[in-house]
């Protein structure tokens, strides 16, 4: 089966706010074996929505729209659905209650009529009760189609997609099973990968296929199998891994189930029993910010120096100033002291550390523009790389996170 996401609100289209939910809605459909035939941002414009659900009506078997469900005037969705099936909008009982105990509870403030019209939906409608909010999910069927409309607030409409829509989905049809697998890659571009593994790739069972997934300094493979026996496809799967694994034995640094590199190092720091820190200048931090970002990251990271200015090198991270001025600040001498210092500081199994010229201008070092070198440090040695990564600001930055993610990786895996 085929699914249509289509979001509505001026917001999405003027950059406003990012569309988070047609990627999640994406997620949670394809888990079930339904797959997305396309995804729509569209005007809260009568006009234009009854287009998109007439187009996607002959797209797909399942339309599911986000947004536009609000109190205010420019929130038409509800009756532009309801005009696209002729019907009225009736109050539903069920949902005027909720909202009542929504704003006795936790609005404290009288109801507005506004509110209360929240409870109106189309009479043909199977009300999805948002205990999050006022604005209900609701479902209804067409020729043999699947409507669905959920409120824009993300966390209400995760909430609904979970407890009900995907339920009511999976009681209603019978769905092919979906297996994907992502391949961590790093140190070769896209087309050399693609290169060297084109005969795997072509001889590809037709149930399966193959996406690169390429950022900077890293390549994700992800293979995604689909059939309605579910041996099949997790018997071929493993197979094909076992195919593609020895053709990629020197770039290969694990899998990726739904998670970053860095929830992935995370997880394997914490199966050792193992803590990282980080001393930072180039980077800013964020080697910190990843690595903080996902729960539970207290139990293997222990901390950071943002040592951005040459001084704070010296003064925190106790790098010798005669270092510095022989070797530049920029350098494998000054990344491994940075790296060999923090580890001790912070009394961690690993460290990583950066200095490098980000650009746009070479600051205190006479290194060109690009130019990072990146160290590992462990309690029983310390090594630097050097690298450069051009001279445009944001991906030298990036580059130099994803490689000191990288190193890290090959670091652990040597365990």
């Amino acid at each position: 089966m085929q699914a249509e996401i289509i979001t509505i609100g001026d917001e999405i289209l003027i950059g406003q706010i990012v569309d988070t939910n047609s990627a999640f809605i994406s997620k949670a459909l394809n888990n079930i074996g339904v797959s997305v035939y396309q995804i729509t941002s569209i005007q809260d414009d009568k006009t234009h929505i009854l287009k998109a659900l007439k187009e996607a009506e002959e797209n797909a078997d399942i339309i599911v729209v986000t947004g536009g469900l609000g109190p205010t005037k420019d929130d038409i969705t509800k009756r532009t659905i309801a005009d696209y099936f002729n019907d009225t909008l009736i109050q539903s009982d069920a949902v005027l209650q909720n909202i009542q105990h929504l704003w006795k509870t936790y609005i404290k403030q009288p109801l507005a009529q506004v509110n209360i019209d929240q409870a109106l939906v189309p009479s043909k409608a199977q009300v999805l009760m948002n205990v999050n909010g006022s604005a209900p999910g609701m479902w209804m069927e067409q020729n043999g189609k699947v409507f669905i409309s959920l409120p824009g607030v993300p966390f209400e409409m995760k909430a609904l997609m979970e407890s009900q829509v995907i339920p009511k989905l999976r009681e209603a049809y019978q769905f092919p099973f979906i297996k994907h697998t992502t391949i961590l890659t790093y140190g070769l571009g896209e087309s050399s990968l693609a290169e060297r593994i084109e005969e795997f790739e072509d001889n590809l069972p037709n149930f399966m296929k193959l996406a690169y997934l390429p950022g900077l300094g890293r390549v994700r493979l992800r293979l995604s199998a689909k059939d309605m026996d579910k041996a099949l496809v997790e018997t071929e799967m493993q197979s094909q891994i076992n195919k593609l694994l020895p053709q990629i034995k020197d770039i290969f640094v694990g899998f990726e189930s739904d998670d970053s590199i860095e929830a992935v190092l995370g997880n394997q720091l914490v199966q050792l029993g193992k803590t990282v820190a980080t001393a930072e200048s180039c980077t800013g931090g964020k080697i910190a910010e990843s690595f903080t970002a996902n729960p539970g990251a207290s139990k293997y990271f222990k901390g950071s120096v943002v040592s951005y200015a040459t001084q704070t090198k010296i003064d925190i991270l106790k790098v010798p100033e005669e270092t510095i001025n022989s070797y530049s600040v920029v350098s494998s001498h000054v990344a491994e002291a940075m790296a060999k210092n923090v580890l001790d500081l912070f009394q961690t199994d690993y460290a990583i550390s950066t200095t490098g010229n980000a650009g746009p201008d070479k600051g205190d070092s006479n290194a060109e523009v690009g130019t990072v070198f990146i160290a590992i440090a462990t309690k029983n040695y310390v090594y630097s790389e050097e690298f450069n990564f051009g001279n445009h600001r944001t991906k030298v930055i990036r580059k130099a996170v994803n490689k000191a993610f990288e190193m890290l990786q090959k670091e652990i895996l040597k365990k």
